[in-house]
């Protein structure tokens, strides 16, 4: 969920775990550019790249950025892609139906915002009124978005609204790289990434409750976690990727095109890229279209069977897949297409994750579970709408887009 990208990059996640609230603080100008400065060889030297060019940046109010971000937000998220999108996910049971997605987003936007890289002005802004380590942290991530910036196009990657997933694993590249240089730039130990106890101890303690963050301690699971991956996920597949490819940058061709290559490093090495499906027929009653992916289809999993973790350790053998929504007189419907390296993948997501659909029980409904080939791929069709969908006698169908 891009949005939910978006929000996670205007939350001090990490920088302010543990640390009691401090007064507000005055900053100008003058301390923003020499705080920057202080940090700019820190970064440079834990990302391994060099800025070309000292960034631009400036203090804002809290309410200055407030009111930018949530312009953002409009933009992100339209009224009609918002409907779409909380029609699928309460299909699927990821969201209860009493919710209302963007008054939650709106509120998770101002429950803390401490500064933030914007691509289209290329400046970095800092709220005013900060504690200083937090401050300290979050100018060091920010400082990674705006060096990314000087070497790759941050702004088409992240305007990308086509495919999830791949957003998904793209903003999970440049998070978790992000979240590595604030953590060696914060941290009095220089080996604190290359200890695997350290960095599972590390990874313990970011995924826990977020002190002094109500709204996203008690978010639903499908948002609270899509909120971390990219800063928790990211930094390991990053890490990983220091470790395998010392010296390079995972951009470009290196660069992972699914959250499975960034579960699943592996998968990347071996060029396993995601197969891309389109659907066959026109737009008509089309409330949202987009892929799901890996990682939502492990917190899919969990979310039906009721358990808090996330397993990610084991691949579900995915393949790619595309899901819509559709709006009908009698309530919105889905239809989702996957596709699977293997038959065995196909059939275990049908019967363990899938068939956690069945048990959800919504008046007036029917949801049909189908495995059936999708070109030369094993393919699964979830199929979640009213009885009376006119469409049931037609359902939609896909390709894989060659």
């Amino acid at each position: 969920m891009r949005t939910v990208a978006l929000i996670a990059s205007t939350l001090l996640l990490f920088a302010c775990r543990g640390e009691a609230p401090a007064a507000a603080q005055q900053l100008d100008q003058v301390e923003l550019d020499a705080l920057i400065d202080s940090l700019i060889p820190s970064v440079e030297r834990a990302s391994g790249m060099t800025f070309k060019e000292r960034p631009k940046a400036a203090v804002r109010t809290k309410e200055q950025v407030r009111t930018f971000l949530l312009a953002k937000l409009a933009d992100e998220l339209p009224p009609e892609r918002l409907e779409g999108l909380s029609a699928a996910y309460r299909l699927l049971g990821l969201l209860p139906d009493t919710l209302d997605l963007g008054a939650m987003f709106v509120d998770l936007y101002t429950e803390q915002i401490a500064g933030f890289y914007e691509p289209d002005s290329l400046t970095l802004y800092a709220v005013g009124g900060s504690s200083p380590l937090a401050l300290r942290g979050i100018l060091s991530h920010e400082l990674v978005h705006a060096l990314q910036h000087q070497y790759i196009a941050l702004d088409s990657i992240l305007d990308n609204r086509d495919d999830a997933d791949r957003l998904a694993a793209a903003q999970a590249v440049l998070e978790g790289q992000a979240t590595l240089v604030m953590v060696l730039t914060l941290s009095p130990d220089p080996d604190v990434l290359a200890n695997d106890d350290t960095w599972n101890l590390l990874r313990g303690q970011l995924s826990g409750p977020a002190e002094g963050l109500d709204v996203f301690n008690n978010a639903p699971t499908v948002i609270r976690t899509g909120l971390v991956f990219p800063y928790l996920e990211g930094a390991s597949f990053v890490r990983s990727f220091m470790l395998q490819y010392p010296g390079q940058q995972p951009f470009g061709s290196l660069m992972p095109q699914s959250t499975e290559q960034i579960l699943h490093p592996d998968r990347l090495t071996r060029n396993d890229a995601p197969i891309a499906l389109r659907f066959d027929d026109d737009t008509t009653g089309v409330s949202f279209e987009d892929t799901f992916g890996e990682y939502e289809m492990l917190v899919l999993r969990s979310v039906l069977a009721g358990i808090a973790a996330i397993p990610t350790d084991v691949p579900l053998n995915w393949g790619g897949d595309r899901m819509r929504a559709y709006r009908t007189p009698d309530g919105p419907a889905l239809v989702w297409y996957s596709v699977w390296d293997t038959q065995a993948g196909a059939t275990n997501f049908a019967d363990r994750v899938a068939a956690g659909l069945l048990k959800l029980k919504r008046e007036g409904y029917r949801t049909t579970i189908t495995e059936l080939p999708i070109g030369p791929r094993a393919g699964v069709q979830v199929v979640i709408a009213p009885e009376a969908w006119a469409r049931w006698k037609d359902l939609p169908r896909v390709k894989i887009n060659d």
